[in-house]
């Protein structure tokens, strides 16, 4: 929830007002002093790679509609991130998959409903069958050299690292 969408206070009812607090202008109760705190929305994704490829689906919502990315949604409230990137690759991908490593972590929001922090997971195929799924009408594996249009930045930043990682570990 964006700072602009919370107008009454949650403990009391009355009407929020801007001040600053803690060093920055937030939303605050004038009758109980309570402040709003806007919490970041996180995301988990899965790279699942396949014979040097990596696994995308094609976007059927917008922002970027018909464009690709890797298997991602936002991690619920009380859920471990790494269970998120496995349920989101099942519910996008028909793959049941599991995390074998962390890659990284970007933050910065690419658009108005989007993720500020999202966590990437190497995960591994344990079964399943490859069928587009929820918010996703296609998906196939792709090499990196010949990838289809990204419908994000932090996608194609997160395969230059995963290529990077995987050349300085094939290398040792």
């Amino acid at each position: 929830m964006g700072v602009s969408e919370v107008n009454y206070c949650l403990r009391c009812g009355t009407p929020l007002a801007d001040g600053e607090r803690f060093g920055r202008l937030r939303r605050v109760c004038p009758a109980c002093d309570w402040i709003y705190f806007a919490d970041p929305k996180v995301a988990a994704a899965a790279l699942v790679e396949q014979d040097g490829k990596v696994l995308l689906g094609r976007r059927v919502m917008n922002p970027g509609r018909g464009q690709w990315t890797l298997p991602a949604g936002f991690v619920d409230a009380g859920e471990d991130p790494a269970r998120a990137a496995e349920r989101e690759c099942l519910e996008e991908t028909g793959l049941v998959v599991q995390v074998s490593g962390l890659l990284t972590v970007l933050f910065g929001q690419e658009h108005e409903r989007g993720a500020h922090i999202i966590i990437f997971y190497r995960v591994k195929i344990l079964g399943g069958e490859l069928m587009p799924g929820d918010d996703v009408d296609q998906v196939a594996f792709f090499s990196r050299f010949e990838l289809p249009p990204l419908a994000f930045t932090t996608t194609r930043r997160v395969l230059e690292i995963a290529g990077d990682n995987f050349q300085r570990f094939a290398n040792l």
